[in-house]
């Protein structure tokens, strides 16, 4: 009654890391124990101990070796033959096939594998029917073994019966080691449609008099040579073409090939109809008979052709084409000569037709474009720019005759506006130019590119462009439906045509020197006319400073607008204004005349009593 602890003591011990039990040495509570208890292990040790002064030491028996079975089993395989019946359904020839296969056992692992051996050009599926595995036996998860197998006895594996019908010597020796009985062995059971395909056709064949294989013993590598032509020229883009024939002594087969030339903007596609036996003449066709067949057999064809059909001089009409032969080879000379007795030879001369010419026939002009690069197109497929006159470009490059033009139109607003009309005389080309004038309401600018002018009234096949000779003082220019009227043209005009005085007109010469007279008068009038006046360079130059410094006080003074109104003012180009014009301008203007290096300046600017030469006076107006 006085015992308070009552745990047991710790039995289960450790020792390099190994479990082990050991005994109690202590009781319940830590009561020390005085009887040692055995294990059953070891009481069992001292049954079998005997004593050793009396009998010696005994002796154990060394434990057998362990030999795993994929060590005792390695390579080694059971192999039965067999074979399963397979249903054919759509087939009049065969109901079922019978496929032979090969069933293996592996012992190592008791696996299985069914391979089926391959026959080529078989058309099924063939090798190995079942990868290797433990083939399940039923649903309860058992495997087949090879306890299970024997000859004469059938297998069921994935929903295929399988009948066993034999099995190699080394499965036979080792199935009886083991005790187990072997059923007799059957007969292999062979696909029934393989074995008649494999029996020969028995053929009803009456021997003929004529000898094929004598025809292609003796006539072998003979051919027949003809040379004939087609003529195709009545259809559509139909032409006469030379052609070859050949005729082949050895199986009566016709050959057609077309002659290649280099150069003729063909294809070289040599055969025209391939070597095969050309009908003649056929059977009465049916109605139900089909016009087009793949395949003649020779109960459609009455007569087929032979070496007599082909003679020199005579048409010959194969599979619809009707050619004519005209020449034959040496061979076929000697052939016909030998075989038949023909001696006539004679070549036919073929002469060609002459080629229709057809002309060519230009269509008219689009409007697009320059007539001449333009009609490049009709001439080529790869047009070509039209040749240029190199010595007429290099002559007169840079050199630009320039004209002032009105347009004549019926609207006031368009009769006011004023072009430069640009001549190049190295390609005869023109382009118009229309300066742009301020607040007028239209935008200046290019007005027409450079191209070539033709006259009114010309044709495409016989075209005239403008020449510099056409552009006189007054004349009217017809621009692509607009009208221009020439009214000024440039000083150069008049010195390049009088400088080349024999290639223009003496109309067009007189009409620009008419022009100019008036300009070079005053001029001439404005030089003689200032040496009276006792007015000197120097003190004009000199009054020029001044003036200048004094128009600076007047900052609303626009030098820009100062000199594009006397420049348009000056409507003839002479460099002169009469006085009040050019007092009136200066008002208008706000240029303070009053002051008096003005007035010097105007008067020193003076020509005659009421002429003033304004670009002397512009020089007080810097741009």
């Amino acid at each position: 009654p006085q015992k308070t602890s009552f745990h047991r003591s710790q039995t289960l011990g450790y020792k390099n890391g190994f479990a082990f039990s050991r005994l109690p040495t202590v009781g319940i509570g830590g009561e020390r124990l005085y009887v040692n208890q055995l294990s059953q292990a070891e009481l069992d040790e001292l049954a079998n101990k005997r004593p050793t002064l009396t009998y010696g030491q005994a002796k154990q028996a060394p434990p057998s070796g362990f030999i795993p079975a994929h060590v005792a089993f390695d390579k080694k395989i059971l192999k039965f033959d067999a074979y399963f019946q397979e249903d054919v359904p759509l087939s009049a020839e065969e109901h079922y096939r019978i496929r032979q296969v090969g069933i293996y056992y592996y012992l190592e692992d008791d696996s299985m594998s069914v391979i089926e051996p391959v026959v080529q050009n078989s058309g099924l599926p063939q090798g190995k029917l079942i990868r290797r595995h433990r083939v399940p036996k039923n649903d309860h998860g058992h495997h087949y073994h090879w306890k299970d197998l024997n000859r004469g006895m059938n297998i069921t594996m994935y929903g295929r019966t399988y009948r066993i019908v034999d099995c190699d010597p080394f499965t036979q020796v080792f199935l009886e080691s083991q005790g187990i009985e072997l059923n007799p062995p059957e007969k292999m059971i062979f696909d029934p449609y393989t074995e008649l395909r494999r029996m020969p056709m028995r053929k009803y064949i009456t021997p003929s008099d004529f000898d094929q294989l004598k025809q292609f013993l003796t006539y072998d590598k003979q051919v027949l040579r003809f040379y004939a032509t087609w003529d195709d020229t009545d259809s559509m883009f139909g032409e006469n073409r030379p052609y070859i024939i050949h005729y082949y002594l050895a199986d009566d087969t016709v050959e057609v090939r077309e002659v290649y030339k280099q150069n003729d903007g063909r294809d070289p596609f040599p055969i025209l109809i391939k070597r095969q036996r050309l009908p003649k003449t056929f059977v009465d066709k049916k109605k139900t008979f089909p016009s087009c067949v793949l395949e003649i057999s020779d109960q459609e064809v009455l007569e087929w052709y032979t070496a007599k059909d082909f003679a020199v001089g005579k048409s010959t009409t194969l599979l619809g084409r009707t050619f004519f032969i005209y020449d034959c080879d040496e061979f076929t000379r000697n052939f016909y000569r030998d075989k038949f007795g023909i001696t006539d030879f004679q070549p036919v001369e073929i002469k060609k037709k002459p080629l229709e010419e057809v002309p060519q026939v230009i269509p008219p002009y689009n409007g697009f474009g320059i007539l001449e690069d333009s009609l490049q197109n009709c001439f080529s497929l790869f047009p070509k720019p039209p040749r240029k006159d190199v010595i007429k470009i290099l002559e007169n490059d840079h050199k630009v005759l320039r004209y002032q033009v009105a347009l004549e139109s019926p609207n006031p607003e368009d009769r006011k506006r004023r072009f430069i009309l640009s001549y190049f005389l190295s390609n005869d080309m023109i382009s118009i130019y229309e300066p742009p004038v301020r607040n007028s309401g239209i935008i200046g600018g290019r007005y027409l590119g450079k191209t070539r002018v033709a006259k009114p009234g010309s044709t495409t096949e016989n075209a005239t462009y403008y020449e510099p000779s056409d552009l006189t003082i007054g004349s009217t220019i017809e621009v692509f439906g607009h009208r221009f009227v020439i009214i000024d043209a440039d000083e150069y005009v008049l010195n390049y045509m009088e400088s080349n005085a024999e290639s223009f007109p003496a109309a067009t010469l007189q009409s620009l020197r008419d022009h100019f007279r008036p300009r070079q008068v005053v001029k001439e009038t404005a030089k003689s006319d200032i040496p009276m006046l006792g007015t000197s360079k120097q003190e004009l130059d000199e009054l020029i400073v001044p003036v200048q410094e004094e128009l600076k006080l007047h900052k609303y003074l626009n030098n820009k607008n100062i000199r594009e109104a006397f420049l348009q003012c000056d409507k003839d180009g002479s460099g002169i204004l009469d006085k009040a014009k050019f007092l009136a301008l200066c008002d208008s203007l706000s240029v303070p005349t009053n002051t008096f290096l003005v007035n010097k300046l105007i008067d020193l600017c003076s020509c005659g009593e009421d002429k003033i030469n304004y670009h002397d006076f512009l020089r007080a107006f810097p741009s």
